[in-house]
């Protein structure tokens, strides 16, 4: 064909969802009408629906179902009711129309039900009936608006024929014909049945699936159109389904190549066979929104931008693989044309194609319903090398899907691929088969159909087509849960704008209750929303939070419960991340300890910042110096925050039962002091470091002195605390020893490499490091190989629920840039 003069039309092509109704009708007669060009030429589908019913309409009457009469009187009053209030009560010649259609209608399908049988030329007439009943009902209604319009039956004019690629438009037959037509019929306005037309001997026919949209595309070729503007139900072509990626961003401009291959794996986007004539004589192709007309929409031209590199994302399942598999394949001719070739005589299609360079299996993935049928053929074809063991197997995987990757500006940008499966193994998602063309513009992978969503997701998510999600749980809403809760509140917009990052806050949990939500909960409204939530069941909170359509997830346990610590192995081998201040995981029993470590090395994070030393880097500050190579030879220093501010504060003034009581309403002890005073908490501290430097510690290694005295250390709380003033005599009598030497009193943990472990209140210089610390404050000590003579030192608040939630949120941030997140 030669390049068109675009001197003509613009032509307009609305879909069945744009006409569905009057009002809709209404909305684009609206749109016509408030456009400035001299000539408009509009193609319409059949209202929505309709073509399926029409289908199904001839289908029943050929098998004689007694219900066909029922669903053609449903038609025709769809139409009739249509018309009357689309035309106001002035539309009797189209309602005198609309009957003898449908009177001729009930006459064919009378005949098909009387023969039993279908006929292929009444049932090909049947199926475009819907767009010519639209078209006369879109030209009627402008007419009654007084507007210039005209109807032009696309069948008087376009000439087509099947062949073994699809139907092929007879160009210079139709083009004649169509100038004809004009030259017969000036006017301004043209409105065109779309997805019928004519085959050479004159029988009525439909250009198939997408037809509308096809014949959109003749017709703007026909007519010279400078643009062809299809208006559809969403603003313009998006980087994915926004079914699947509520995310989804609108792509303002494609090539035609880009297009053509998202719309061949199924994406919503024209399909490739339609775009044939605009690519053609180069006509942009517009996508724009009925019920946006002033978005400008998705332009699909030969214009070529490289940024972003990809523009969009899609998927499809219902497919399987087939693979045929033997060392006797290996350097051996023609193996894949006879794979290809057996499949293609068995009339399957294949999708797409891998096979590794050793040439020791090919695979193809194929439409599920097809893939037993593949596989037979497969083993009917190498039924010889089955048998003498050349080829080892030819198997079948069912419940697979596609995802492509696809853009222009992938080709010649390294990383591309790479990003690609970063994103997939981040999510936990394994690939089983990969295809990339010599154009690079498209990426395919075979992946679980159960995966899919959560795979889609985090690519797109990957190329930063939308923010990074990680769907979260939150264990524990006490005192540090409440402050994490706040600062994440206080941080969402934030990290969304700046960082392209999601915490989307899904599932809350007490130990007594919980309270799920499928899109993520309002932060200011949680405790309400928990108060009236359903029983806990740490089970049912996973399986939300790990939902299958949110790329990641990650559970925060603020409590201090040994039995959720416990559950972490688990949440971990499901592909969640774990982070929390709970001390129990890492200084808990070695056996749970291992099995931690062990579902990390899958690929989940395990993050524990906050179990010591609150906010500040103790532990990433202690790995830092193991991984860069040096030799940690002991680590000291006051662990607790409670225990800081006890003794900075006790100088006899005041009793030390007083300063317990006043620790505890500051928020600054656990729930029950004694977990603050017996030690223990400092133990589990000196526990988890000791692990860090690479020793196999437990509890019971430490040596621990407890503050508690022995017949305060059963009962219950609160008879702990009604005795609290049995601490005040011998509290006081160490603190005047200590004095009387010049010395101060701290509480001090230490661990050396040999594995040694104390924890107890100690006499110190008062020039010592430890005895100038601030209020709250923790600070740890390291010697090591290069930090011997002068010790390194980590120095902060150590208590309080505001700098421990701030740890476990910089855990998570580091879990999100892990993830790909920009943080």
């Amino acid at each position: 064909m030669q390049s068109a003069s675009r001197a003509g039309p613009i032509t307009h092509k609305f879909g069945g969802s744009s006409v569905a109704d009057a009002s809709r009708y209404r909305k684009v007669a609206d749109i016509l009408l408030a456009r400035s060009e001299p000539e408009q030429l509009v193609v319409v589908s059949a209202m929505q629906g309709v073509t399926d019913a029409l289908i199904r309409l001839g289908e029943r009457a050929s098998a004689r179902h007694p219900e066909w009469p029922i669903d053609l009187q449903t038609l025709r009053t769809r139409h009739l009711d249509t018309a009357k209030a689309l035309l106001d009560g002035q539309g009797r010649e189209t309602i005198a129309w609309l009957d003898a259609q449908f009177s001729q209608l009930e006459s064919m399908l009378q005949a098909l039900s009387t023969l039993g049988g279908p006929s292929q030329d009444v049932l090909l007439y049947v199926q475009g009936l819907g767009e010519v009943f639209s078209a006369r009902l879109l030209t009627d209604h402008l007419q009654s608006r007084l507007q210039e319009a005209i109807f032009l039956d696309a069948r008087d004019v376009l000439v087509v024929r099947r062949e073994e690629l699809g139907v092929a438009v007879d160009w210079a037959v139709s083009q004649q014909r169509f100038d004809a037509w004009r030259a017969a019929h000036p006017c301004k306005r043209v409105v065109v049945t779309g997805f019928v037309a004519r085959d050479p001997d004159g029988r009525a026919t439909t250009l198939g699936r997408n037809g509308s949209d096809f014949s959109a595309a003749i017709f703007g070729a026909l007519a010279g159109s400078p643009e062809i503007e299809i208006w559809t139900d969403v603003d313009g072509v998006l980087s994915a389904d926004p079914r699947q990626v509520p995310e989804a961003v609108l792509v303002p401009s494609l090539s035609y190549s880009e297009a053509c291959e998202l719309a061949y794996f199924g994406a919503k986007v024209i399909h490739p066979q339609t775009m044939a004539p605009a690519i053609a004589r180069n006509i942009p192709i517009r996508i724009r929104n009925t019920f946006n007309p002033s978005h400008p929409g998705s332009v699909v031209s030969d214009a070529v931008t490289p940024d972003p590199p990809v523009k969009g994302l899609t998927t499809f399942g219902k497919q399987a693989i087939v693979s045929v598999e033997g060392a006797g394949m290996i350097g051996v001719p023609g193996t894949a044309e006879r794979v290809f070739g057996a499949l293609h005589r068995a009339g399957i299609s294949v999708v797409m194609i891998s096979q590794g360079s050793s040439e020791h299996s090919i695979c193809c993935v194929l439409p599920a319903d097809q893939a037993e049928k593949a596989g037979s053929v497969l083993r009917d074809a190498f039924a010889r090398e089955l048998d003498r063991g050349q080829i080892q197997a030819v198997t079948v995987q069912p419940e697979v899907s596609v995802l492509a990757v696809v853009g222009d500006g992938m080709a010649g940008t390294p990383g591309i691929a790479a990003r690609l499966f970063d994103a997939l193994a981040r999510s936990g998602v394994n690939v089983r088969a990969i295809a990339q063309g010599s154009s690079e513009r498209n990426i395919s992978v075979a992946i679980a159909s159960k995966d899919a969503q959560r795979a889609l997701r985090a690519v797109h998510a990957g190329f930063y087509l939308s923010a990074q999600t990680i769907s979260v749980g939150i264990v524990g809403p006490g005192q540090v849960g409440r402050a994490l809760l706040g600062q994440l509140q206080a941080a969402q917009q934030r990290l969304r704008r700046e960082a392209n990052l999601d915490l989307r806050v899904r599932a809350i949990a007490s130990s007594r209750a919980m309270v799920l939500d499928e899109q993520g909960l309002d932060l200011s409204k949680w405790k309400e929303r928990l108060d009236a939530g359903e029983p806990v069941d740490l089970d049912k909170l996973a399986q939300h939070v790990r939902a299958p359509h949110l790329p990641h997830a990650a559970i925060i346990d603020c409590s201090a419960s040994g039995e959720v610590a416990s559950r972490y192995p688990a949440w971990l081998g499901l592909g969640m991340h774990v982070i929390t201040p709970n001390k129990h995981a890492g200084s808990g029993p070695w056996a749970r300890y291992e099995a931690i470590r062990q579902a990390t090395a899958r690929g989940p994070r395990f993050r524990y910042e906050a179990t010591v030393g609150a906010g500040l880097p103790v532990i990433t500050t202690l790995r830092d110096l193991i991984d860069t190579g040096d030799e940690v030879l002991a680590a000291e220093g006051i662990l607790s925050g409670t225990l800081a501010w006890l003794f900075n504060s006790f100088d006899g003034s005041r009793p030390f039962s007083a300063l317990v009581r006043e620790a505890k309403d500051k928020g600054y002890t656990e729930p029950d002091p004694r977990d603050d005073l017996s030690g223990t908490d400092v133990a589990r501290k000196l526990v988890i470091l000791a692990r860090e430097m690479g020793g196999r510690a437990s509890l019971e290694d430490v040596e621990v002195e407890s503050l508690v005295p022995v017949a305060l250390r059963s009962g219950s709380r609160d008879d702990f605390l009604a005795r609290l003033d049995a601490l005040d005599a011998p509290m006081a009598q160490r603190l005047e020893a200590a004095r009387a030497r010049g010395l101060v009193l701290r509480y001090v943990a230490r661990v050396e490499k040999g594995g040694r472990a104390k924890v107890g209140l100690v006499e110190l210089p008062r020039d010592h490091a430890f005895a100038h610390i601030r209020l709250t404050d923790n600070v740890v000590q390291f010697t090591s190989r290069r930090y011997r003579d002068n010790p390194l030192v980590v120095q902060g608040p150590g208590a309080g629920p505001e700098v421990t939630a701030a740890g476990v949120f910089a855990d998570l941030l580091r879990v999100a840039a892990s993830l790909g997140a920009r943080v």
